[in-house]
């Protein structure tokens, strides 16, 4: 490449740690995706993304912060998903637990094989456990507000909702897994939800 054409060629755009951040997080979904969740480590990420290994450092530390950033993200996308589709639907038993349903249903489908890997990896140990059960409480408690009513006691005790999880987990995994259809495991998750509350 001659002088004229490196001075031609435009200067490479620094990203903001925002947006560093944003590439990243893709780039990590992306390796997921395709290699699995084993194969994700900060310096295969660094690699992967085109920067250096402290530039991913800086941003998660560790494999399991990057975890935690991207089922923070996964999750954060799921409750919006429920509270976008509570505010359209009916005020019936059928209707909120159809909604549900269908949000986590779509939110899983929508990051594929991804987030299975991810949830298992974070799985790993009671402290990350204890984790990911922090990051699910809003999603449960929005589900639990939209349902309570519609229960003979006024209320959805903490076994209904972690049936409720349960149930939406495996139905979920397994319209992913190509087990079920997506259409199948919504209206599954819908009557057990509608179960569950009409028993509480």
């Amino acid at each position: 490449m001659s002088s004229d054409e490196l001075e031609q060629a435009p200067p490479r755009k620094r990203l903001s740690r925002d947006e560093r951040r944003r590439q990243l997080l893709d780039v990590a979904w992306q390796l997921v995706r395709e290699e699995g969740t084993d194969a994700l480590s900060l310096g295969r990420l660094a690699e992967q993304a085109g920067v250096t290994k402290p530039v991913v450092y800086d941003h998660f530390e560790t494999r399991t912060g990057l975890l935690v950033a991207l089922y923070q993200e996964y999750d954060a996308r799921q409750s919006q998903m429920l509270e976008q589709a509570l505010v359209r639907c009916d005020a019936s038993l059928a209707s909120r637990a159809g909604v549900i349903a269908e949000a986590y249903v779509d939110c899983v489908l929508s990051q594929g094989r991804e987030i299975p890997g991810v949830s298992a990896a974070l799985a790993g140990s009671p402290e990350m456990e204890a984790l990911k059960r922090a990051f699910e409480q809003p999603f449960l408690d929005k589900c639990r507000e939209a349902l309570a009513a519609f229960s003979p006691s006024g209320d959805v005790g903490i076994a209904g909702m972690r049936l409720l999880v349960g149930a939406a987990d495996a139905l979920s995994q397994a319209a992913a897994a190509g087990e079920l259809a997506a259409g199948q495991a919504k209206d599954e998750l819908q009557a057990a939800i509608m179960a569950m509350v009409e028993r509480q």
